[in-house]
């Protein structure tokens, strides 16, 4: 799996995980619910200062946003 793959998948669990709406973590991070949206979707690609506010938004570190899941095969 690519890394924006990754990045949509554990944004939207970890908004979930903090029981957060899209509109909730794009307030948090300084976004709008669209731009949210469209990262959870895989259709934007985000700049390291993005990832940071992310990451802050969700109180993780940023290597956690990209971090491949539990059941990813290693290639």
């Amino acid at each position: 799996m690519k890394l924006a793959g990754r990045l949509s998948l554990n944004v939207q669990r970890l908004r979930r995980d903090k029981k957060l709406s899209q509109e909730g973590l794009a307030f948090l991070a300084g976004h709008s619910r669209a731009y949210i949206s469209g990262v959870e979707a895989g259709r934007r690609n985000v700049t390291l200062e993005t990832l940071e506010d992310l990451a802050e938004a969700l109180e993780v570190e940023a290597t956690e946003l990209i971090r491949p899941p539990a059941s990813e095969p290693k290639t």
